[in-house]
């Protein structure tokens, strides 16, 4: 299996995202001055907004669906937001930089500067509308089986590249393929049709020919580090960057990041699904620049409880929380004692047990280390 990933589109965007298959995200006209290097000239809440994007980005792999998801437009007769689909990762995230050499950004009438390469997978000409795949419940048989990402991205505002779950993903496929009596279009180039509101075929062969800049966030995260400034979401996309390395010993099906469990303000930082032969775990990870301390149970208790309630009974898994945090170096406190003897009382309450990560950073990167508690 593999994640799906919905990006916000309007029908502009979405004309050129067809016919040069890639997708994208961006902020205003901020230019990101900090790639590959230490500094950076931008106010800290624009660089955390662009890290989160480039976090979001950084869980895309290749192989992983891509569905647009088109934004209502009353003035261009789009009524309603409606799903498309159904793409695939080529190519992963790259950095198309807001300047005047951007890629199609006159086309696009902005910019996207964080961008993915897709192909066709089955494209489908009808998009399923907000309603049926968000309010439509006849064949929902318990509130657990509606899809709670893309609600909660809606009611939250989210940024403009969501994953949602496998079992989501399955859904809203099938919703996509019933739209359209199962006949999905036959060709390798699309394009947007704004009078009748579909993905049709088109004769053009366009080349997507921009800028593909590797992104690297590690020498800004480590100098955010040296001067004891917060870098969570740096940390985060460094993470989601190199997941595989960092935990070569999970077969990873499935990758989330910012996952919402609930109307309220609480996500979960970093969410995977590994399999092996049958047995199937979930891993919710909760990520703190500093180091642990007691009371970090209280919200992971959190992401526990909205697990078991609403993924679980449509995917079972064994849940396997996890917690990565600064190295604590003396581990002879009563403050370390502490937050052990907390890890042991959420173990025993919840039947299960936290894994816990400690980082350290040098001048060779990160280096991350299990500890046996």
């Amino acid at each position: 299996m593999a994640t799906t990933h919905v990006f916000v589109v309007d029908s502009n965007t979405f004309k050129y995202h067809l016919e040069y298959l890639f997708a994208g995200t961006g902020a205003g006209n901020a230019y990101i001055d900090f790639n590959n290097i230490t500094t950076t000239n931008l106010h800290y809440a624009t660089e955390n907004n662009l890290m989160g994007m480039i976090a979001d980005g950084s869980r895309v792999r290749v192989g992983d669906f891509v569905i647009f998801y088109l934004q209502q437009n009353f003035s261009q007769g789009i009524r309603e937001g409606k799903f498309y689909g159904i793409f695939q990762v080529t190519n992963t995230l790259f950095l198309d930089n807001n300047d005047n050499h951007q890629f199609l950004k006159t086309q696009l009438q902005k910019s996207l500067t964080f961008r993915i390469l897709i192909q066709p997978f089955q494209v489908y000409p009808n998009g399923v509308t907000e309603w049926e795949a968000l309010d439509e419940i006849k064949y929902i048989q318990s509130p657990n089986q509606m899809l709670w990402s893309l609600i909660y991205r809606k009611l939250k505002g989210n940024r403009g590249n969501t994953m949602i779950t496998i079992y989501e993903s399955e859904r809203l496929f099938q919703l996509i393929v019933n739209k359209n009596s199962h006949q999905y279009l036959q060709g390798n180039h699309f394009t947007f049709d704004l009078n009748t509101q579909q993905i049709v075929v088109s004769n053009n062969n366009n080349i997507y020919y921009g800028r593909i800049e590797q992104i690297n966030i590690l020498p800004r995260l480590m100098n955010k580090y040296t001067n004891n400034l917060q870098f969570e979401t740096h940390l985060q996309a460094y993470i989601l960057q190199n997941i595989e390395n960092i935990f070569p010993n999970e077969n990873i099906e499935w990758i989330g990041n910012e996952v919402s469990c609930g109307v309220g303000m609480q996500r979960i930082d970093i969410l995977l699904s590994s399999v092996t032969n049958i047995n199937r775990k979930i891993i919710p990870i909760e990520l703190k620049s500093t180091e642990a301390y007691p009371d970090i149970i209280i919200q992971l208790q959190r992401y526990i409880d909205w697990l078991q309630q609403y993924y679980i009974p449509n995917r079972p898994s064994t849940i396997e929380p996890m917690i990565i945090s600064r190295t604590i170096t003396n581990k002879t406190t009563t403050n370390y004692q502490n937050i052990i003897n907390s890890f042991r009382r959420f173990n025993s309450s919840n039947n299960l047990r936290i894994r816990y990560i400690e980082f350290t950073i040098n001048t060779n990167g990160i280096i991350f280390n299990e500890i046996n508690y």
